[in-house]
């Protein structure tokens, strides 16, 4: 790591951000300081100024009221001799305005005596005369700042005439320069003894923050020995113990971490199943000896290449898309001679935060497994089309003698029916294993419509409702608007069957079946409800196998075949859709499927 020079290094910010922080201070408290005592001053001046301008007023105001006998000197030598008595270093000019004529009765300014008689052509001045208040503003006359006050002179609350005033006020800015060039001077000493005190103090915190550095260092090339040097026991020396505590738990850990990896690569190496480690690139970092003889490949050629790759998965998947696959894929490496399949399971390798490392691969054979699956589809495909005949004709005869054949009143009308039940029972399971049989064939076909299924879902609901023998009440939380889905009728009917059949089969008495839709994005789901025993949680991934039963014995006296949910789930796949159960013992199951929904297709429809 290369040094850090100095131009960079936290002491030269430190000491920066200390006198820019004084600097900033110092500007603030400047400017205000500055302002209050510039709008203070000013403000003293003028109401000072203010106060004998009143008086002035007034003096004016009783001359210009006065009744004048023919000895009395005339208004404008009355107020003339006024201004000539009212003397002041900081006025610069005072004139008397009279109120209807907006004439100059008198001006103190020597050399302004010939506008005396003229009318005024001041804004301000006629301002103050109609409104009956002051107008003033601080403006520039030549180089100097002057204040100009217009003050009404008021009788009977009228405006009679006004004063208009011309004070020096200039004197006060230059005070305000000298106050400036004092703040300036206070603040660059200021600096110059915060960037001392700066450096002083930057250099105490960054001594240890170097040790640190050094010590960090010397932990990326394996040191762990090396130790901080702790120069007190403020923050800062807190921080280098808890640094040193950190440098032993991480020599510890990393003894702890060896000896845990020595015996993963042990258990990984003898493990019967393949499996597979990438890194976040998807790139193989670790392969195990039963995975490189299920590929066929060496591990020398398969280290650093893409999984997808080695795999043979790269036409149909991506990485990414391995990252988000939930589902086993089968990898079919069958040849004509030879079949070999293999189940791939992936599990991402990711850290709390949710960033991800990489993904794991397990691969296992299921060769054998997938031929006893092929054998025993064959077989009942067979014995279905060997038994269907015979037991048909079977049910005829017996039914035949059930109507009278027989003349044995108690017996064999009790045996005759119990044949008969029990061939019902192996027709149904006939029946089944053929619409599995076809399930399963390749060429099968669906005759899908399009259907508005809430409605379609209701007149099955109503169906059952109408023949129902026991004593079970049905809910039903399904939307009146329409939602048109293409799909097999009669297919999806036999699913709905199956699966409101069963929760009628398990439901208590005065128990309720709820029926409810979901409208997603790009899918509905159907869901049924029933509030029987429920389903054990071991049990619950199992009841879509065939002939898998939960409780054979009673599914066997309710006449089940342990085919009706396998079939359920062969019809709603051959849709695109997915279904699933869940349950709490005790409590009840729910069954639920999906089945592909397209917006706008459903808004060609309406």
């Amino acid at each position: 790591m290369k040094k850090v020079g100095f131009f960079r290094s936290i002491h030269l910010k430190f000491v920066i951000i200390y006198v820019l922080l004084i600097l900033v201070a110092m500007q603030i408290i400047g400017v205000y300081f500055v302002r209050k005592l510039e709008t203070t001053l000013v403000t003293n001046y003028q109401e000072s100024v203010k106060s004998r301008v009143d008086l002035l007023v007034y003096d004016i105001q009783e001359e210009m009221v006065k009744e004048r006998g023919k000895e009395d000197p005339t208004k404008e030598e009355a107020i003339r001799q006024i201004l000539k008595d009212y003397k002041a270093n900081d006025i610069a000019e005072i004139r008397v305005i009279d109120g209807s004529s907006f004439k100059i009765l008198g001006t103190s300014s020597l050399s302004n005596q010939g506008m005396v008689g003229q009318r005024t052509p001041d804004v301000k001045i006629k301002r103050s005369i109609i409104f009956k208040e002051d107008e003033d503003v601080i403006q520039l006359k030549g180089n100097d700042r002057v204040w100009v006050l217009s003050t009404p002179i008021m009788h009977n609350n009228e405006a009679i005439g006004a004063v208009y005033l011309v004070a020096q006020i200039d004197d006060i800015f230059d005070q305000m320069n000298d106050i400036n060039k004092i703040l300036a001077t206070g603040t660059a000493i200021a600096l110059i003894f915060t960037a001392i005190l700066g450096i002083m103090l930057a250099q105490t915190i960054t001594r240890p923050i170097s040790d640190m550095r050094k010590q960090a260092l010397a932990m990326t090339r394996g040191n762990f020995s090396r130790k901080v040097k702790v120069y007190g026991y403020d923050e800062i020396g807190q921080l280098a113990i808890t640094f040193n505590n950190l440098t032993k738990k991480l020599q510890e850990a990393q003894a702890t971490t060896e000896g845990e990896k020595r015996k993963l690569s042990s258990v990984i190496s003898y493990m019967t199943d393949g499996v597979i480690s990438t890194d976040r690139k998807g790139r193989i970092i670790l392969i195990n000896d039963p995975a490189t003889q299920m590929l066929g490949v060496p591990r020398e050629t398969v280290l650093s290449q893409p999984l997808v790759s080695v795999l043979g998965l790269d036409e149909n998947y991506t990485f990414e898309d391995l990252l988000q696959e939930k589902e086993s894929i089968v990898l079919d490496y069958s040849t004509k001679s030879k079949p070999f399949i293999l189940r791939a399971n992936f599990s991402v390798i990711q850290k709390e935060s949710g960033f991800v490392n990489g993904l794991i691969a397990v691969l296992y054979d299921i060769t054998e497994q997938e031929k006893i699956d092929m054998e025993r589809r064959e077989f009942v495909a067979n014995v279905s089309h060997e038994l269907r005949t015979p037991l048909t004709t079977m049910r005829s005869y017996l039914e035949a003698l059930a109507e009278g054949a027989w003349r044995d009143e108690e017996i064999a009308p009790n045996f005759l029916e119990t044949t008969r039940g029990e061939t019902e029972r192996m027709i149904r399971l006939v029946n089944d294993l053929l619409q599995l049989s076809k399930l399963d064939s390749v060429d099968y076909r669906l005759s899908k419509e399009w259907v508005n299924f809430p409605v379609f879902f209701n007149r099955i609901i109503d169906r059952f409702e109408m023949t129902k023998e026991q004593n079970v009440s049905f809910k039903r939380k399904i939307t009146e608007d329409a939602i048109f889905v293409e799909i097999d009728e009669d297919k999806i009917t036999q699913v709905l069957d199956n699966i409101i059949s069963n929760a009628m089969k398990y439901s208590p008495e005065g128990g309720t079946i709820t029926f409810e839709v979901k409208e997603l994005d790009d899918q509905i789901v159907a869901s049924i409800s029933d509030e029987g025993v429920g389903i054990p949680k071991d049990n619950l991934d199992k009841i879509f196998d065939r002939f898998y039963r939960v409780d054979k014995a009673r599914t066997r006296k309710l006449g089940g075949t342990g085919l009706g949910l396998a079939i359920a789930k062969e019809m709603v796949n051959a849709h695109g859709g997915r279904i699933w159960a869940e349950s709490v013992e005790g409590k009840g199951t729910t069954v639920q499927f999906t089945l592909p929904y397209d917006r706008s297709a459903e808004d060609d429809w309406s």
